[in-house]
């Protein structure tokens, strides 16, 4: 039997690591040096791709013959005829203020996947849409000290009780939502020859 390659995240996110470890392969982590300003008129999709292949491509530079996992992910929200980007909220103050801006509409997270071996690159995104129910100042608060998401764009932990602010979830992968669409992450190591 062939040995597996060596596997290699080029992410910093605990949530991404995770998720990969439900795979139950060997991998080790790396940060990628990458440039994550955003470019004006940038699809959250299109940003999403670009930035998860960037990632990959920054560190299977450093690693020929590793198989190299980069994902991103952009969340939007619609307000009036304006795409808004949310991000990682990191206090209190812009958690509550994302989650007043999404009640009751719906949030769109684009998460992108790519793994590179060599001259070899696949590359996905994965599209899930959350619709937040309506959500008082007091429920907003209430889930925030149960529950401080500040590391997670849109300031919810949808793996954690983040779950009660929603009214629907649609998604092909429902990992993806989390950080990393591992249904199309398992067809594409498969297609490189890892057994999964």
């Amino acid at each position: 039997m062939t040995p597996t390659p060596q596997i290699i995240l080029a992410s910093t996110s605990a949530h991404r690591r995770q998720l990969l470890e439900r795979l139950r392969l060997p991998f080790s982590a790396l940060a990628p040096q990458v440039d994550e300003a955003e470019m004006a008129g940038e699809a959250p999709a299109t940003r999403a791709a670009r930035l998860a292949l960037a990632k990959a491509r920054a560190v299977a530079a450093m690693h020929p013959g590793a198989i190299v996992i980069g994902s991103d992910q952009v969340a939007s929200l619609r307000i009036g005829t304006e795409m808004v980007l949310l991000h990682k909220p990191g206090d209190r103050t812009h958690a509550h203020a994302q989650l007043a801006d999404m009640a009751g509409r719906t949030v769109r997270f684009d998460t992108g996947v790519a793994v590179i071996r060599d001259a070899v690159e696949l590359a996905h995104v994965d599209l899930t849409a959350v619709q937040v129910r309506p959500l008082t100042h007091l429920e907003i608060g209430r889930y925030i000290d149960r529950e401080p998401a500040f590391d997670c764009a849109g300031g919810f932990k949808c793996e954690g009780l983040g779950v009660s602010l929603f009214e629907s979830v649609e998604t092909r992968d429902p990992t993806a939502l989390v950080g990393l669409p591992l249904i199309w992450l398992c067809a594409a190591l498969r297609r490189l020859g890892v057994v999964v």
